[in-house]
């Protein structure tokens, strides 16, 4: 049961991704320097306070495949693989507060601070 259960969870093959831009996923290594959000035991752990602009490192340390994906409109929306899976966004540039969730998972809630 409980691989049926996985078997939704990660990202699969599906449509190629669009573009890179303000806001939007790019896949990678880590950024040295970079704030980082850590996905670990299907959560995001503490807010992340950062500057309008600024790239931002997600990794994901569960073997389900995640997202970050902005509450509002399109600020940003990053599908990170599992086991150690990474991708970077740039954070919006107005200040605010940015609830996230992940589209697999809509229990796992994080808030990206921008100032």
């Amino acid at each position: 049961m409980a691989a049926l259960l996985l078997g939704g969870c990660g990202s699969g093959t599906g449509s190629p991704a669009a573009s890179p831009g303000p806001g939007t996923a790019t896949t990678g290594a880590v950024t040295p320097g970079a704030p980082v959000i850590t996905i670990k035991d299907f959560e995001y752990g503490a807010p992340l306070t950062v500057a309008p602009g600024t790239i931002v490192t997600v990794t994901n340390m569960d073997s389900a495949g995640h997202t970050v994906t902005a509450d509002q409109g399109q600020a940003f929306d990053v599908d990170v693989r599992g086991s150690g899976g990474t991708a970077t966004f740039t954070a919006p540039s107005a200040p605010g507060s940015y609830p996230y969730f992940c589209t697999y998972h809509p229990n796992m809630r994080g808030t990206l601070i921008v100032k």
